[in-house]
């Protein structure tokens, strides 16, 4: 199972990016893609959940920028 962020930061212009996706009561898994949408910029960011989270890299939160 892998921690999700309900907001990140865009890329883009740094803003706010909140989750769009309804997670229901499956647990959300190594590979699932989650989409997420910027309060500024209205950019959308899918992106793909990977379960190193511990690993030290700068993406933390056991998510991967697609």
């Amino acid at each position: 199972m892998v921690d999700v962020p309900l907001e990140i930061v865009c890329v883009d212009c740094g803003g706010r990016a909140h989750l769009l996706t309804i997670l229901d009561d499956e647990p959300v898994e190594a590979g699932d893609v989650l989409a997420y949408r910027c309060e500024d910029c209205l950019d959308r960011w899918d992106i793909v959940m990977t379960d190193d989270d511990d690993d030290g890299g700068d993406q933390g939160d056991g998510w991967a920028g697609s």
